[in-house]
């Protein structure tokens, strides 16, 4: 999202805003409310071959994340073959 529109959002005065479709939250809600921390990522240097890193950055924005999500599905597929 570019700057001039986080802008425009940002100077919209709060009672122009539709709430209505958003459901209050009550004491039931927090009953079955569960805690989900996030998997926390950690920073690291890895080598790869050149065009195996050259087509992930091919593919734009967030290819890092995109790493990622195929060694997580890789990692998944092995631990559900035993």
């Amino acid at each position: 999202m570019d700057l001039k529109r986080l802008e425009e959002i940002k100077n919209i005065p709060d009672e122009s805003l539709d709430t209505s479709d958003i459901p209050e939250l009550d004491d039931h809600f927090w009953e079955t409310a569960k805690m989900i921390k996030p998997i926390t990522k950690k920073a690291i240097s890895i080598r790869l071959d050149s065009d195996i890193l050259d087509w992930f950055k091919g593919q734009g924005k967030g290819d890092q994340s995109l790493i990622n999500n195929i060694l997580r599905s890789y990692v998944n597929h092995q631990e559900n073959k035993t």
